[in-house]
């Protein structure tokens, strides 16, 4: 087969990244780039020697499928209107400003047959991949995802921008439906919400805990994750994970405690993590999550296939934001 024609839609922080990355996959070829900003477009034509235009609508003819990197107000109208016109899209997170906005693009990619992406990247972060492979449960997840202020991504509050992400996280892991939402959040720089915390319950009986800030002196995205009968911590930022799992068959009602000095914690740590626990290190790949993320979007342009990601799952995200939003709206300070 040929090579993927793609167009990056949007070269700031994130789509310069995207330009960049397909011009490494050998079965792409970069043939566009577009940006209402001249800085941006200069530089990203100068970058990759490809055409850059101001108005998206130009590229058609030179391409396949699109990357839109372009402010979330945007997405239904530069999105749509590649999927109305036979274009296959990665769009990036969120899928749109609205619920209704990101059906509407679900819409059109079934009516027009296109692959629709939506760039909740974490779900190729390693660390969770490496859980997911284990077949953990989860009954009770904790997220933790803190950044310092950016100044990008200023046109929507911190739950699009940042929570987003483990909202669509904590959905792939539990596998039920979301029963009801409480939130509360504050605007600390900006005109919406820079911190937000929210208790998620699931219909099963799972609950998730997640806080997300974008006013933090240090980044940090971490998740915890407890079923029956195992932990798991991770470390998105490190793409690290450490499971720790009851052994088969143990139980510390079965434990023999009647010889256990209490003044020695050597025997204390020796009888639960070598008798009722195991603790191990998960090996993880050194992947780019971003690499893997274009990678799988192009397997299913090529394949005609159905992408990690799909549009459906980026609005069952932007639907749980919602309601977290609404959560806020009632709760705020």
């Amino acid at each position: 087969m040929a090579r993927t024609r793609i167009a990056v839609i949007g070269v700031g922080h994130l789509g310069r990244i995207h330009a960049r990355l397909v011009r490494t996959h050998p079965d792409a070829e970069l043939t566009a780039v577009v940006d209402v900003h001249e800085g941006n477009l200069e530089a990203a034509t100068r970058t990759h020697g490809v055409p850059g235009f101001r108005d998206y609508r130009d590229v058609l003819g030179l391409v396949d499928a699109v990357c839109v990197a372009v402010p979330t107000e945007h997405h239904r109208e530069v999105a749509g209107f590649f999927l109305a016109n036979g274009i296959d899209v990665l769009v990036e997170k969120p899928i749109a400003r609205s619920v209704r906005e990101g059906r509407e693009l679900v819409e059109l990619a079934a009516k027009h047959g296109r692959v629709l992406q939506v760039g909740h990247v974490e779900r190729f972060n390693p660390a969770l991949r490496a859980m997911q492979e284990l077949g953990i449960k989860p009954r009770y997840i904790e997220s933790q995802r803190l950044a310092p202020f950016s100044f990008r991504s200023v046109d929507v509050g911190v739950v699009l921008d940042l929570m987003i992400h483990d909202l669509d996280l904590v959905l792939a892991l539990m596998h039920e439906p979301l029963a009801s939402v409480d939130a509360f959040g504050g605007a600390v720089f900006t005109s919406v919400e820079d911190m937000a915390s929210a208790i998620l319950r699931f219909a099963g009986g799972g609950v998730a805990l997640l806080t997300a800030s974008r006013v933090a002196l240090k980044p940090t995205r971490k998740m915890r994750v407890f079923s029956h009968d195992a932990y798991v911590s991770l470390d998105l930022t490190n793409a690290s994970a450490t499971l720790i799992k009851k052994n088969p068959g143990k139980d510390f009602a079965g434990l023999d405690l009647s010889q256990l000095d209490g003044s020695k914690p050597e025997d204390l740590w020796r009888l639960v993590f070598e008798g009722l626990l195991t603790v191990r290190e998960l090996k993880l790949d050194e992947r780019n999550a971003l690499q893997d993320e274009q990678a799988d979007f192009l397997r299913a342009v090529r394949a005609r296939g159905r992408p990690r990601v799909s549009g459906e799952d980026g609005c069952r995200a932007l639907e749980a934001a919602q309601q977290v939003l609404d959560s806020i709206a009632r709760n705020r300070w």
